[in-house]
Parts: structure tokens; C-alpha cells; sequence
């Protein structure tokens, strides 16, 4: 629709010009409507490259993010993008302001995107295909924590270790957040709502007496959320749990180096793969507590476009 409604303004410019320089000759050609093309100015050829639409411009996340390392380094030059592209650095929530500003005016946008993620329950989006499966399949989040936790804080260590959901779970905390509830106050309607399910994560476990915890997380919206859920778990079991907020690889090298105890928003195996790889053995696993995740680039539906290999110029 935004490519044909380009087309025919720059047509109708056009018969205005000729109008205007060719007084009565020009009044007696076929009125723009009816014209298909012409020899100066093609149909065809007047609607716009979407690039042009967003000024070949991709929004993407914090440079430390395995996301934006994926698209700069690998989706541009792979596709042919990188001498047309650009990939401005922002954060995940900088992206989705600039996101929901673009969807509510029904303008053209592109955006580095992952799920779950609010923005996929309240606006209609789509990620473009990846023919060569760069972005990669679905991913896990993985728990990771400092060595020696499970000496030094057994409970913590068996209650992270147990803490594991699905996407409907986080996304419902991530609502919450998103319509304006403080992060820690999604986190604990979600433990009171779903009960259940938090009882088997702390199922077993010997409470404790205000021991010390320090969870480091990454700015993403899935990530608070998660985190300010894992929190408040360990505080119910009697945790005094502090929160700090550190970019990606501050992340695993504050849980690496044992500054921090754990972290519970390590994408893997291919976001954070180049982070899992460089601090290996220094950290423990503690394996998948989300799966079904999904990276790559998203626009929104009204847009006409479909595939990553569109972006290019030919």
C-alpha cells in the first residue's frame, strides 16, 4: 500500500509540472489516473525501495547484545546489506518506543527483534524470513551461576536450578510491566497467581535468614521480567536479594568472576554463544528455564516485505 501510494504521488507532482508548462497542450492529456506510465516517469519505477522508507536504517538493541553482534557482523554481509545498511545501536527499550511510535502512525520500520516479547501481543508483527538461517533456530535461556553457590547457598543454588516456565508465563509478567506495574510488583502477582507452579520450584527447600544474593540481568524486557520473578521467589525462602543491571558481558563476567551469584537471561546457544565460549569453565550451567525463543528481524505486518533478502539493492 505505502509503495503504490508513492508511485502515485510522484506521478501526480509530475502531471502538475507539465500542466504548468504546457498550459493547453497539457490540459489535453489523459488525467494521471488513467495513465499507467510514461516514458519519463514509468509507473513502475516511481514506488520506492523499502529501504528508502527507512532510510536504510535497521533499529536494533545495545551494541553488547549477541543479537546485534549476529546482524552486523553476519545478516549484513551475507546478504549483501552491509554497503547499504546501517544498524543503529539503541536499547530494547529504545527499540520498542521507536517500534510502537512507528505502528501507531502506520509508518515502515525495521527492527532486531526476539520472543517473547510484549510487542508481539500488542501489535501485529512478523519476523522476515532468513533463508540461510543466520538468526538460527529456536533458543534457550539458560540459568547460570557462579561456582561454588551450591556451597555457599544451597537453597538459592536448588531454587534456581528448579526455576523453569514457558513463554505464556513470562509474557504475562512482561503485560504487566508494560501497562506500568513496577517490575517487582508483575513479580509477585505472577508468584501469587501462579502458585503452583512456583511450589515446585521451591519444593523441598530449607529456608533461610536474610543471606545475601546478587542477581546480575541485562536490560531486555524479558530479561527484567524474569529476574524480578527469580528474585522474589528467593525472597519468599528468605533471600535479601539485590538486583543489579549490567550489559551482556558484564553479565557473564560478573557471574564468571564471582561478583555476581547468578543470572538467569543467558540466550543460548547462539546469542550469548561467544560469551558462554570465553568464560567457559568458569561458570555453571544450570541449564534451559525458557525455551521456544526466536531472534531475527521484525516488521510490521501492514509492511510488504517478507524476507531478508528483499533489503537488497539490486
Amino acid at each position: 500500500m505505502l509503495k503504490k501510494l508513492l508511485g502515485l504521488t510522484t506521478a501526480s507532482v509530475l502531471a502538475l509540472g507539465l500542466a504548468a508548462c504546457g498550459g493547453e497542450e497539457a490540459s489535453n492529456e489523459a488525467p494521471v489516473d488513467d495513465v499507467e506510465g510514461t516514458e519519463e516517469a514509468p509507473a513502475e519505477e516511481t514506488a520506492t525501495h523499502v529501504g528508502e522508507d527507512v532510510d536504510f536504517t535497521i533499529v536494533g538493541i545495545d551494541p553488547g547484545a549477541g543479537l546485534m553482534n549476529i546482524t552486523i557482523n553476519r545478516v549484513l554481509p551475507e546478504y549483501g546489506l552491509e554497503d547499504d545498511w546501517t544498524v543503529v545501536e539503541s536499547s530494547g527499550a529504545a527499540m520498542a518506543a521507536s517500534l510502537a511510535s512507528a505502528y501507531e502512525n502506520e509508518e515502515p520500520i525495521i527492527v532486531t527483534g526476539w520472543s517473547p516479547h510484549w510487542k508481539f501481543s500488542d501489535f501485529d508483527l512478523k519476523y522476515l524470513e532468513d533463508p540461510q538461517n543466520l538468526y538460527g533456530g529456536a533458543e534457550d535461556v539458560h540459568t547460570i551461576a557462579r561456582l561454588g553457590l551450591d556451597e555457599d547457598h544451597p537453597t538459592a543454588h536448588q531454587v534456581l536450578d528448579a526455576f523453569n516456565w514457558e513463554p505464556e508465563h513470562i509474557e504475562y509478567v512482561m503485560a504487566l510491566i508494560n501497562e506500568g506495574a513496577n517490575p517487582a510488583d508483575a513479580a509477585e502477582q505472577f508468584v501469587d497467581e501462579y502458585s503452583d507452579l512456583v511450589a515446585t520450584w521451591t519444593e523441598g527447600v530449607n529456608s533461610v535468614e536474610g543471606d545475601d544474593l546478587t542477581l546480575l540481568y541485562v536490560a531486555w524486557d524479558d530479561v527484567i521480567a524474569s529476574t524480578n520473578v527469580a528474585a522474589t521467589v528467593l525472597e519468599t525462602v528468605g533471600y535479601d536479594v539485590t538486583l543489579t543491571q549490567v550489559d551482556a558481558g558484564p553479565m557473564w563476567a560478573g557471574v564468571a568472576s564471582g561478583s555476581g551469584d547468578a543470572a538467569v537471561g543467558a540466550w543460548l546457544p547462539t546469542t550469548h554463544a561467544d560469551y558462554y565460549e570465553q568464560y567457559e569453565g568458569d561458570f555453571e550451567d544450570l541449564g534451559s528455564n525458557l525455551h521456544g525463543t526466536a531472534l531475527g528481524l521484525v516488521v510490521p505486518a501492514y509492511m510488504d516485505i517478507d524476507s531478508i533478502e528483499d533489503l537488497a539493492v539490486e
